[in-house]
This record gives structure tokens, sequence and C-alpha cells, in this order.
């Protein structure tokens, strides 16, 4: 049996609630924005079917995606292909990596930096994502809003379904009887995915995934041990909403390199 990261067309299909387009709209506007120019080469990292490298692609910035799977990886070069897309795939740990090269953009969408486990997995993913910016580069990290995990009213839903070209499918990302551990801040969180189509029978996927909880503060520090990056700005959206605000759904910060002391 497979899980969903093992699945990407389904994993590709259980996201396509996000605005990939619409996102990297932003994701460059910020870019021009902070550094004063617009971007011509990005890397996504963590990148599974990499919607957000190849958007970049399709806009005619260089793009690279990394990931650890080699399912992911394979899935997003076909990808890539089929579109006509000059993007580059690697395959990679997050937290240990040298593509021997920088780039002005480097991303981290959708949550990814919640399979980094520990501390100090975190500081070595920092350091890593430094090390591959360019002089003035910028690293957007997006992560899910605190309140998901320390409030009883979250963001985001756990259930949703999609209809996209006579594919049918629910998700459900969670149950009420996942919890996080107070200790490690990790949670076990059960997905299941059904998938109809063509009036076959319907597929089921279930799979558990580890789940790693960063809250703000966290971050912060985690970037201050790092030593290699600065804050720039923080956002609860892609758009114009703090991350206080009653709106914001995410927790997305754009950080730079740090200043030799």
């Amino acid at each position: 049996m497979t899980g969903i990261y093992d699945d990407p067309w389904a994993y590709e299909l259980a996201c396509s609630f996000r605005d990939v387009p619409a996102e990297v709209d932003v994701l460059l506007a910020w870019y021009a924005e902070h550094a004063g120019r617009p971007a011509r080469t990005v890397l996504e990292l963590a990148a599974g079917p990499a919607e957000h490298a190849r958007e970049f692609a399709r806009r005619g910035i260089r793009a690279t995606a990394l990931d650890l799977n080699p399912a992911m990886c394979a899935y997003a070069a076909k990808q890539a292909g089929l579109a006509g897309l000059e993007v580059e795939v690697v395959r990679a740990d997050m937290t240990d990596f040298d593509l021997g090269r920088r780039f002005d953009l480097v991303v981290t969408m959708l949550d990814s930096t919640s399979h980094l486990m520990t501390l100090d997995a975190f500081t070595a993913h920092l350091g890593r994502a430094a090390a591959h910016l360019a002089d003035g580069g910028l690293y957007i990290v997006e992560m899910s809003h605190p309140k998901d995990r320390l409030t009883d009213e979250p963001s985001v839903g756990t259930a949703w379904r999609i209809d996209r070209e006579g594919v049918h499918a629910t998700v459900r990302w969670g149950e009420p009887s996942d919890r996080l551990d107070p200790v490690t801040q990790i949670a076990a969180d059960h997905v299941t995915m059904t998938i109809t189509e063509g009036g076959r029978e319907p597929r089921v996927i279930h799979d558990v995934v580890p789940y790693r909880f960063w809250t703000a503060t966290e971050l912060t520090a985690a970037v201050r041990l790092s030593g290699a990056l600065e804050p720039v700005a923080r956002y609860g959206d892609f758009g114009d909403v703090g991350l206080a605000d009653p709106e914001a759904w995410r927790m997305i910060t754009i950080l730079r390199g740090a200043e030799p002391s």
C-alpha cells in the first residue's frame, strides 16, 4: 500500500483548491518589492509535484524543483515536459543539499516545513536555503497558521471536495481523534482520499502523515539560531493581510541573507 505522497497525481488533485498562478503573482510581487528587482531564477524546496516551479517556468523564469520523494520528482519532471516547460528537478533532502549555485528566490510552499521534525533539522534547512540565495535574494516560506493547532477555531477545514474534469474526490486530512503531542509537537494526521472517475469503482487512499507543528516564536528562534537569515516581512495570506488579522489563514515569512557581523 502506498501513501498520499507516493501518488503524485492524487496529491496534486487534493491540493487543486490552491490558485497557484495567483500565488506566484504575489510571490513575484513580494520579491520585486523587497529585493528591488525582478526574479530571474527560483528554487522550490520540498516541491512535490512542483506546481509553483512549473508556474514560474511558464513565466520565463529559470526554475529548479527539489524533493526527496522519487515518485514526486519523476511526476514533476514528466508534467513539466508535457507542458513544454524547462524545470530542473533534483532529488535531495531539504536539510542537506548543495546545488553549486545560487538563486534569486527560494520558496517552500504548503507547510512543507512540517516535515522538519526537530529544531536541528529546521536550522539545517534554513542554513541550506540561505547558502543558495544570490546576493540580495529572498527566501519565502509558507506555513500553516498557528491558530490551526492552538485554538478551537482553525482557519482552514480538514475536509473538502474536488470536482475537476470528470474526476470527483473527497479529502479528509486529519481526524478529530488526531492529537498533537504536547512534548514533541508532532501529530499523526490520518488522511483519507476517495477518488471517483469515469464511472469506475472509487479508489481510496489511506495514509498517516507525521506533522510537526511550529509556532511563530519557534520560527523566529530557529531563524536567529541559524544565524544565516534575517526576517524582512510576515504575512497571513497571499496578499496584504497581517499574521494577527482575523482573516489570516497562513503564516508566510520573507527572509533574506543575514548581514555579516
